[in-house]
């Protein structure tokens, strides 16, 4: 479904419950200066309408304060704008979720967000089931705290027990998802339980290895730099981040990347004028490299841990530990 942002047609998803969902959002992980201050109001002028941040990115305060400078010139209103955000692991109990949501809401100087998203499993809590998490969040969507819930890195299978016990269904998932990583089976998953799909890491997170909280596997390609990506993207005088973001529209999933110049913010919108074929498509979502970037192997031993079944995550973590 496409819909009317200033001068420019943004394509958007419809969720379960009738939310309208922009597929093409601003990412603010490792942005929280005014520096990132001025990124984001950079990007909701060149037509962004979906800002996504988490309360473990430590920013929201200064989105809320970007976004109200925006109201305050007219450049949008609020209700112009989705904001997603998400619990993050340590707030998991649900004795938590009403403090950290409206800790969320005070800085983002709103009194609802349109998406919030249990960040992870409850991977810092030993005696706590997804399914307790996920209660939680549906009594904030009870409140009309948030106009649509949702998770981020589950597994199929705590999607599944999510879905069994759920008063109210999983709106949208957000996982990491890109060429390398093309994630086929989740996107079966979420067609079929009407689920909408965020991509992050769709440029191939180049800077991760800066955020101290996580052990990295170092040294990954990036699919930017990929001789596929590359000719595609000249054959259609785009960047290759362009032909990525473009990939990812073509299969009716969200992207939310980050930029912080004004030409990449531009750059990284302006993917509305071009398409790729059918056979592009197809190239783009069957290379031959496997790559998951985010594997969290901290908690690879934690019941919850949700990458167990994914290859692309046990290669990474054997080669963290040097097998």
């Amino acid at each position: 479904m496409l819909e009317m942002f200033g001068h420019k047609k943004q394509p958007t998803v419809t969720l379960s419950n009738g939310v309208e969902m922009p597929l093409l959002g601003f990412g603010t992980w490792q942005s929280n200066d005014e520096a990132g201050k001025e990124a984001v109001k950079e990007a909701v002028r060149a037509g962004y309408r979906l800002i996504d941040t988490a309360s473990i990115y430590e920013n929201e305060g200064m989105i809320g304060q970007a976004l109200q400078e925006l109201y305050d010139e007219g450049v949008v209103k609020r209700e112009d704008i989705f904001i997603t955000t998400k619990l993050w692991i340590e707030k998991a109990h649900p004795d938590k979720h009403l403090a950290a949501i409206e800790n969320a809401l005070q800085l983002l100087g709103t009194s609802y967000v349109d998406l919030f998203l249990m960040h992870m499993p409850p991977l810092m809590h030993d005696d706590l089931a997804i399914e307790d998490v996920w209660q939680g969040i549906e009594r904030l969507y009870d409140l009309g705290l948030t106009r649509a819930i949702g998770v981020s890195n589950c597994s199929f299978k705590q999607m599944e027990r999510i879905r069994k016990i759920a008063k109210t269904p999983i709106h949208n998932t957000q996982n990491e998802c890109h060429v390398y990583f093309p994630c086929h089976d989740l996107q079966a998953y979420c067609k079929l339980h009407n689920i909408s799909l965020t991509s992050y890491a769709t440029l191939g997170s180049a800077n991760r290895e800066a955020f101290q909280m996580f052990k990295w596997v170092k040294g990954n390609p990036s699919p930017l730099a990929n001789p596929t990506v590359q000719l595609i993207a000249e054959r259609h005088g785009k960047s290759p981040a362009q032909v990525l973001l473009r990939y990812m529209l073509e299969r009716g999933i969200a992207t939310i990347p980050k930029a912080s110049t004004p030409q990449r913010i531009r750059e990284n919108i302006d993917i509305l004028d071009f398409h790729l074929s059918t056979e592009e498509v197809k190239k783009l979502g069957s290379l031959k490299e496997h790559i998951r970037y985010f594997v969290f192997q901290e908690f690879k031993d934690h019941p919850e841990y949700p990458f167990h079944q994914c290859g692309a995550a046990r290669q990474a973590i054997d080669a963290m530990n040097g097998y």
